[in-house]
């Protein structure tokens, strides 16, 4: 069988090949157009400490709860969401960081926080 006969038969891995491509040129293309999160080191203005809830406590559970804040320009929390770290102390986490105050930005960021419950 002559090569163009090969390359042109479906299924074949020259087929597949030029199909992949448009896919992996579009597939680096979307990486390179999505932005890197901006300002993922604000710094904290106000920090509010947490409280810790009873049952924990009694139960002694402690540790660290990862939140993903996301700030505004302002420094202002407008959401956040826990990344990590013992549900029972997660809810408390989230309602302290939601408090805390970051220096104004250029634009709205997300920040990596750790919230620390000790006994």
């Amino acid at each position: 069988m002559s090569r163009d006969l090969l390359c042109n038969r479906p299924g074949s891995p020259a087929r597949l090949g030029m199909k992949l491509i448009p896919a992996v040129a579009f597939a680096l293309l979307m990486c390179m157009a999505v932005p890197a999160r901006a300002g993922d080191d604000r710094a904290v203005k106000q920090r509010v400490a947490p409280v810790y809830p009873e049952i924990a406590k009694r139960m002694g559970v402690a540790g660290e709860v990862k939140i993903e804040a996301t700030v505004d320009a302002t420094g202002k929390v407008t959401d956040v969401k826990t990344l990590s770290g013992n549900h029972m102390l997660s809810l408390a986490a989230e309602d302290a960081v939601r408090r805390w105050r970051f220096e104004p930005g250029a634009s709205e960021s997300h920040v990596d926080v750790a919230v620390t419950f000790n006994r």
